[in-house]
């Protein structure tokens, strides 16, 4: 489905918003610089060493153009009727002294923030924008897991190990697509076919992790900035399949041996399923059969509802949350949109839970003891993570409504028309989605509106420092 992309024009708007992002930045309730230079410099210097040797294996990177932070690389081949899937993770463990400054800063920030103007990094550039990044062309120490899949895409036999490697290339979300669309030898040339296997096998556990609408705010080289909304490539989509399958051959083994730590979610309740259904009906959707991820799947990418609907199933995958065990492992573990117990185990670089998550689990694959760091801090994790997500979506959401504000400030006096997406409030206001510029707001609506309605509205005010916008019908 094509993005749809809001520019914000040069003018005194356009400074205002420069100023309302930086201020928002500076006030955020987040450590900004690093003090632990000569630690994450020392560790640098001295990367680990494994004695299993993979330099000999061509893995690849694949990301959004222009990423440093590289978390991961694979490599796909052929094994018979079935393949070989390696995976290799930054092995941030190794870099990260336990109970050191570095540790004690990444716990501070739990995860790296992305602002309009700018990143707050879990860990300090020199470890995850170089020596732990899985840059190519430069030897690097990992965590690969190796996966054996049958010919439908099960996995028969995993494994984890600490290796060197090397990547051969860093290859981008948007140039993959439109090789492996020209039918172009790639070192993704098996990514559609594995991908897609594995979206068979989650179909069949009952399970919709489908990629979700994106929304980002992009500062282009000549100071403006813009949001993009639209849903992922179709290789975003085979490459998480990737993720996925690692984080519950992660989940598998931390269950198995009672420690750990999970990301959980609950499966959504017949009050969201309906309110859903109700919605994708007065979009002219409607999802009458099935389950709601094969409906969501059975989507038009290029229907321009599409986006509308996937926007409204938001409200089913929510709740997640992690949980973390030792000795016992609790109910309620699955992780209700991947239809299976999961871990957060691949992105160590910008996501603290990561580090856990390895370290425990190559400890099970060596068959040796937890490390002592690992397990006693695995119940300060969930806390951690769920403020530092917080913080995230509090930024996140406070940095479109500042642009969306920038956007509509030429527009004040001046009617605009809008879908409604949502009802709130008792049916007084609702969540809109306009086409141009491409804002989604809320506003009030009249009596009766259903989701799917057009609204003629007046923009009466747009206030970029506090990123507020006012209607009127």
């Amino acid at each position: 489905m094509p993005q749809r992309r809001a520019h914000v024009a040069p003018s005194a708007a356009q400074s205002e918003l420069a100023a309302a992002l930086a201020a928002l930045r500076t006030g955020l309730d987040a450590p900004r610089e690093f003090s632990v230079e000569a630690e994450a410099e020392a560790a640098a210097a001295s990367p680990p060493a494994p004695e299993l040797d993979l330099r000999g294996v061509a893995f690849a990177t694949l990301d959004p153009a222009g990423a440093k932070d590289l978390d991961q690389a694979f490599h796909l081949s052929k094994n018979g009727t079935g393949y070989v899937v390696r995976y290799a993770i930054a092995d941030v463990p190794a870099f990260v002294a336990p109970g050191g400054a570095v540790d004690a800063a990444a716990r501070e920030r739990g995860q790296t923030l992305y602002a309009a103007d700018g990143r707050i990094p879990l860990h300090p550039p020199i470890l995850s924008e170089d020596h732990a990044s899985l840059l190519p062309d430069v030897d690097r120490p990992a965590l690969v897991w190796t996966f054996d899949l049958t010919s439908d895409g099960s996995v028969s036999a995993f494994r984890l190990e600490r290796a060197l490697i090397r990547s051969r290339a860093q290859l981008d979300y948007v140039t993959t697509q439109a090789a492996l669309d020209r039918g172009e030898d790639s070192p993704a040339s098996l990514l559609r076919e594995i991908g897609e296997l594995r979206i068979a096998k989650e179909q069949e556990r009952g399970g919709a992790s489908l990629n979700m609408p994106d929304e980002e705010v992009v500062q282009s080289a000549d100071g403006t900035y813009s949001i993009v909304r639209g849903t992922p490539l179709p290789v975003e989509e085979w490459n998480a399949q990737l993720s996925l399958m690692t984080g519950m051959a992660a989940a598998e083994l931390m269950v198995d041996a009672k420690v750990g730590v999970l990301r959980t979610m609950p499966a959504p309740d017949e009050q969201a399923f309906d309110a859903f259904r109700r919605q994708t009906e007065a979009l002219g959707r409607p999802w009458t059969t099935g389950e709601y991820g094969e409906y969501l799947r059975s989507l038009d990418r290029d229907d321009p509802l599409t986006l509308p609907v996937l926007e409204a199933a938001a409200s089913l995958f929510r709740g997640a949350g992690y949980v973390s065990f030792d000795g016992s492992v609790p109910s309620g573990i699955e992780q209700a949109a991947i239809a299976a117990p999961y871990a957060h185990a691949t992105a160590p670089l910008r996501r603290l839970v990561d580090r856990w998550s390895l370290a425990i689990c190559l400890a099970i694959s060596e068959g040796s003891e937890v490390p002592a760091w690992a397990r006693e801090s695995l119940n300060d994790l969930p806390d951690l993570m769920q403020e530092s997500s917080q913080r995230a979506s509090r930024l996140n959401a406070d940095t479109v409504n500042r642009v969306e504000a920038a956007l509509l400030r030429p527009l004040i006096g001046k009617t605009i028309q809008a879908t409604i997406i949502e009802i709130r409030d008792g049916g007084e206001r609702a969540g809109i989605q306009i086409a141009d510029p491409a804002v989604a707001a809320s506003a009030p609506v009249p009596a009766g509106t259903k989701p799917g309605d057009t609204v003629t509205l007046t923009v009466v005010s747009a206030d970029i420092a506090k990123g507020e916008v006012e209607f009127a019908l």
